[in-house]
């Protein structure tokens, strides 16, 4: 199937009043997991490779181009983006592989200089038909650096969008990065604030933090867009952990990566589900 641009793919899920799964891939397992967990839910789905996970690889095109074949081939609808780059030269290798969504992520930067810089980074994705995500009130968690007390204004997130023209918004609503446990409190009606003031598609970060009803609550208040890493990183080494467990003398690389591959696709595909089947009024556009 040919790969899909983000913009769309969120605009209708945000029309619908669902939300849009959006899984890491650390490894090319999680591809292949990801993609068919995503057939067997009727969804759509994007892959994110961030820009930690090239650096593990050595560079964006050995997982990049493994991860857009396995999109081509997948039989869902599939966005494959790139995820929290701060890197510009990382961006243009991006848009040159063929990745159909960029996350530019100045949020460390001034807010002046952010602004610039992801202007630039939306004129150059644009111009080749790729969808822009942007940070705008850092999100805790991601490198230890970012405050989890942080929150998005409404008014700073339309001006924000105003000026750079971003497609979609990833916003500070009480959630944080790299949480493994599902305790973070969201900020319900600061999203419905967001959502209300900025006319683009918002992003969750951090929904591993999140317990199921506070995801469907997020959605139900405005989110669109739900990024999810860890969680699904902790139900995959559980599964590995438990076949060593019951047979240490596996040495298959296979057997093990199999059975975390199975039950990261069996969770990735109950949490499209939960997404999609968190119904609110549409929002008319």
């Amino acid at each position: 199937m040919p790969l899909s641009t983000l913009t769309p793919v969120a605009l209708r899920a945000r029309q619908r009043g669902e939300g849009l799964a959006a899984f890491n891939v650390v490894h090319v397992e999680n591809a292949e997991a990801f993609v068919g967990a995503a057939a067997r839910a009727e969804t759509p789905v994007v892959l994110q490779v961030s820009q930690n996970a090239a650096r593990y690889h050595g560079g964006l095109a050995p997982i990049g181009l493994a991860t857009l074949e396995i999109a081509r081939r997948a039989e869902a609808e599939v966005v494959v983006h790139l995820d929290h780059a701060d890197d510009l030269g990382l961006v243009r290798e991006a848009l040159d592989l063929g990745f159909t969504s960029i996350m530019y992520d100045g949020s460390k930067l001034p807010d002046a200089e952010n602004r610039v810089c992801t202007a630039e980074v939306v004129a150059a994705a644009h111009g080749r038909g790729v969808s822009v995500e942007a940070e705008l009130g850092e999100v805790g968690g991601k490198d230890g650096v970012h405050d989890p007390s942080a929150r998005t204004d409404p008014q700073e997130a339309a001006r924000f969008v105003a000026e750079t023209g971003v497609d979609l918004l990833a916003v500070a609503v009480g959630s944080s990065h790299a949480m493994t446990q599902r305790t973070a409190q969201l900020d319900a009606r600061l999203i419905r604030a967001i959502a209300a003031a900025a006319d683009v598609p918002l992003v969750l970060h951090g929904s591993s933090g999140v317990a199921d009803t506070d995801i469907q609550g997020a959605i139900r208040a405005g989110m669109t867009k739900i990024n999810m890493s860890t969680h699904l990183n902790t139900v995959f080494t559980g599964a590995v952990r438990a076949l060593l467990d019951a047979d240490p003398d596996v040495v298959d690389t296979r057997r093990w990566m199999r059975a975390g591959s199975e039950a990261g696709a069996a969770e990735a595909q109950r949490l499209m589900e939960l997404l999609r089947d968190a119904p609110r009024d549409p929002i008319p556009r």
